[in-house]
């Protein structure tokens, strides 16, 4: 395993090239890390499947995430409304 800067609880958690926060860090243990994910509740994610951590974020290698952790990232802001997000209407990206 190679070694990660230390990944504290709290730590914001991002996909690989992603920009949008998916969840944040809820427990770290030694060769994994519990995150919570919006609308979706804790997964324990391999420290192999982190990409890199810095400045108190943990981006993670989409590739490497199970199909549940995936489904509960593609949903994880199905709750939110895009008009209070970003102050005007958005169209939808087909």
């Amino acid at each position: 395993m190679r070694e990660l800067p230390p990944i504290e609880e709290g730590f914001d958690v991002f996909v690989h090239d992603g920009d949008v926060k998916i969840g944040a860090v809820r427990d770290v243990r030694p060769h994994s890390i519990t995150i919570f994910v919006e609308n979706a509740g804790d997964f324990s994610v391999p420290k192999d499947a982190v990409h890199e951590v810095v400045a108190g974020k943990v981006v993670l290698h989409c590739g490497l995430l199970d199909s549940g952790l995936k489904n509960a990232i593609n949903h994880a802001h199905d709750a939110e409304d895009p008009k209070a997000m970003s102050g005007f209407p958005q169209d939808p990206v087909d």
